[in-house]
This record gives structure tokens, sequence and C-alpha cells, in this order.
């Protein structure tokens, strides 16, 4: 169940960068509103997920999915470039994601 919930805690980061670049500098309260109201979601579902996992694996995993899922929107959503080093560079997170889940027992 912790695995459950690292997964909805990095989506909600997710959601909570995307929002933030809306708020123009939080000039904007909806999206002011929803970056505050997902980041302590995502905070409350890591803290619930580090009760049994291990810290640098519940935390390496949650900044892993906020960062891939942030810069996949980027792409998709906001057009941001598609480069080859970019692509390396998320392919990189996600491949020390993988060997982070591989290498934890819980």
């Amino acid at each position: 169940m912790a695995w459950i919930y690292l997964a909805a805690a990095g989506i909600l980061e997710i959601v909570w960068a995307y929002s933030m670049k809306q708020s123009e500098g939080f000039t904007k309260p909806v999206p002011s509103t929803i970056t505050v109201v997902m980041m302590a979601g995502s905070f409350a579902l890591l803290s619930v997920a580090m009760k049994t996992l291990p810290l640098g694996t519940a935390y390496t995993i949650w900044t892993g999915i906020g960062a891939v899922g942030a810069f996949l929107v980027g792409i998709m959503v906001l057009g941001e470039a598609v480069t080859v080093m970019r692509v390396a560079a998320a392919a990189l997170i996600v491949s020390g994601l993988v060997m982070m889940k591989l290498s934890t027992p819980a």
C-alpha cells in the first residue's frame, strides 16, 4: 500500500508543479490555491508512505516521479523543447528510479 501512496504523492507533485507554473508567481488565485492544496496532499501521502518505506527510496522516487512527470507535462501541455539531451536526462532519471525500486525490499 505504501507504494500506492508514494505514486499518488508523485502524481500530486506533478499537478502542483504545473499549477505553480500557471499561477504566474502566485498572482493568480485559482492556480495558486490548487498549488498549495496539491502540495499539502503530496506531502501528506509521502509521509504515510515513509512510515514503511526507507527515506532514501521514498524521497528519491517521489522527486523522480515529479521531475519526469513535470518534464512530460512541459513537453505535452506547454510545448517545451524535446531535445536528445533532455530525453536522455529523463531516461537516466527513470532508470535510477527503477534501480531504487528494485533495490528496496519493502
